[in-house]
């Protein structure tokens, strides 16, 4: 016999236990299903993340816009302390890439133009002959992705929410009482089952009979390496990376994010497709991230620290894909999170219990300007 609930969420990374958490509070009962053995291992658990209200396409800046209030001031008891701390971003243009910068001044942008004097005096090291120009954002803040994540967990928990791992989803059958997970720790059945795969996504949809949407997993690479650290260098004085801001180029193809310890997060910006898969970083990779890295800041690298890769699935049109699908009752979306689902959580959650529980928009949604038809499956489906 089949386990029966009111909701199945399949995915177990910050999208799908913040929508878990939000159903569960407003009186669901939900099972959240996780194919690995421990939650947030892909992607979720990789992302080093920045709440940034100018990353991404219209709908996923709504989004954003529409969490900050919960990143700023979560609900009581959510975490022990802040979940967001100051950073900053700083895009450079290099010489160049004049036109890339525009690009980052688009309609409700909130970034200021900043000369390459400011910016330098911001980043000390990086390369002056490498910087022309540039753009700020000074209320970026650093996310506790680990806090968030655990926050909902609780949140979900306490609300009765029953979370099962070594759970992959194997086939997924409509019938008239709803939906039943086949799952490698049993069967599931409810009237609605949230797919929030993440990578697998569209395989998920397969699973269901279903038509996928075109999601693509791409490949993104860090290393920590050894930052400037506290002590003199070359006639500049002290040199503390960790008051830096998140910096990259305007076109996206290096940043780096100060760490804790004096490292320093370095990135290629790359977006490598792949297959779903427990995607682990490419030597080549490294070596790219290493060479941008000392063209555009004055600090060779001595070693690489650590090397990993995660996985961020886009739609075609790089938004969010969340909605009922129309083709099958009960199949809801949450997919296509990019590099912005940590950003979105809060949000993209509340979204979720709104269309589901009722089929509308919650207000506070609508005033931050999400739009759902520009996250709903419809605008994917046949394209």
């Amino acid at each position: 016999m089949a386990e029966t609930s009111d909701i199945i969420v399949i995915g177990g990374g910050i999208a799908g236990v913040s929508a878990a958490s939000a159903l569960a509070e407003g009186g669901a009962r939900v099972v959240l299903l996780e194919m690995e053995e421990q939650l947030a291992y892909h992607s979720t658990g990789r992302s080093a993340a920045v709440f940034f209200e100018n990353y991404g396409p219209p709908a996923v800046r709504a989004l954003t816009r529409a969490g900050r209030a919960f990143f700023e001031r979560p609900p009581t008891g959510f975490v022990e302390h802040p979940l967001v701390t100051p950073r900053g971003v700083l895009i450079l243009a290099e010489p160049g890439q004049e036109a890339d910068l525009e690009h980052w001044f688009g309609e409700g942008s909130t970034m200021v133009p900043m000369s390459a004097g400011q910016a330098l005096a911001k980043v000390p090291l990086l390369r002056p002959e490498r910087v022309v120009a540039a753009a700020w954002e000074r209320d970026a803040q650093d996310i506790d992705v680990h806090a968030l994540h655990g926050g909902f967990v609780r949140r979900f928990r306490a609300a009765g929410g029953r979370i099962v791992t070594k759970a992959e989803v194997r086939e997924l059958t409509p019938g008239a009482g709803g939906w039943t997970a086949a799952s490698a720790a049993g069967a599931f059945s409810a009237p609605v089952v949230v797919n929030a795969a993440g990578a697998w996504a569209d395989v998920v949809a397969e699973r269901a009979g279903l038509g996928t949407l075109g999601l693509v997993p791409k490949r993104r690479t860090a290393i920590i390496v050894d930052g400037p650290g506290d002590g003199p260098r070359g006639g500049q004085g002290d040199v503390d990376s960790s008051t830096w801001p998140v910096t990259g180029d305007a076109p996206h193809n290096w940043y780096l994010r100060p760490e804790a310890g004096g490292k320093l997060l370095v990135s290629p910006a790359d977006e490598t497709p792949v297959p779903p898969c427990d995607v682990q970083p490419e030597e080549f990779d490294i070596a790219i991230t290493v060479d941008r890295f000392e063209r555009a800041v004055d600090l060779p690298v001595k070693r690489v620290e650590h090397a990993w890769a995660g996985l961020r699935t886009f739609a075609p049109d790089e938004a969010l894909v969340i909605g009922f699908d129309p083709r099958a009752e009960g199949f809801f979306w949450l997919a296509g999170q990019g590099g912005y689902g940590i950003q979105t959580s809060p949000a993209a959650s509340r979204l979720t219990a709104g269309l589901i529980r009722d089929g509308k928009v919650p207000a506070e949604l609508e005033d931050a300007g999400v739009d759902r038809a520009a996250l709903a499956p419809e605008r994917l489906i046949g394209s």
